[in-house]
């Protein structure tokens, strides 16, 4: 595996601070209902780490909600600013889902796939239309083998 340098990210008052100590495993654009509405955004990017990889300093409020898939996820965000730092899905095992422009330099981790194109919405114009999913991708598929290989080794390390 090629040098990896750990990555920083904050909120926007800078109440919370966190580093990424491991490679990112895959970063996508989602565009369900769900993450529209939290967000008020088209869409929202979303990169995904071990969940032992991630550092952080400062007081965060967790929020448990329910996805689209009918699974939970937890959501995690600044109690001062509230800015939404990153996600615990139920179905995400020993990994976590950092909104990817919270990090200090989102533009090295574009969306490798944008998932639930289905609810895009009408001017949202996606070029690459190889890496469009009309729902969730299957992993096994649309990530990077180098990824896949990670995590499996995570998962039975941990």
């Amino acid at each position: 595996m090629e040098d990896f340098k750990p990555i920083s990210g904050s909120c926007i008052c800078g109440e919370i601070k966190y580093t990424v100590k491991s490679k990112p495993l895959f970063t996508h654009a989602c565009h369900c209902k769900d993450c529209k509405k939290i967000t008020g955004s088209s869409f929202v990017v979303n990169t995904s780490i071990f969940e032992s990889s991630l550092d952080i300093k400062g007081e965060l409020l967790e929020k448990k909600l329910i996805a689209g898939s009918g699974k939970s996820c937890k959501i995690y965000f600044c109690k001062k600013c509230g800015v939404y730092i990153y996600s615990d899905y139920e179905f995400a095992v020993k990994r976590i889902s950092i909104r990817t422009n919270t990090l200090s330099n989102p533009e090295l981790f574009p969306p490798q796939a944008h998932i639930f194109v289905k609810s895009k919405d009408p001017w949202i114009n996606i070029v690459n239309k190889d890496i469009c999913y009309d729902e969730m991708y299957d992993p096994k598929i649309a990530w990077p083998k180098e990824s896949l290989d990670r995590y499996k080794e995570y998962l039975e390390s941990n």
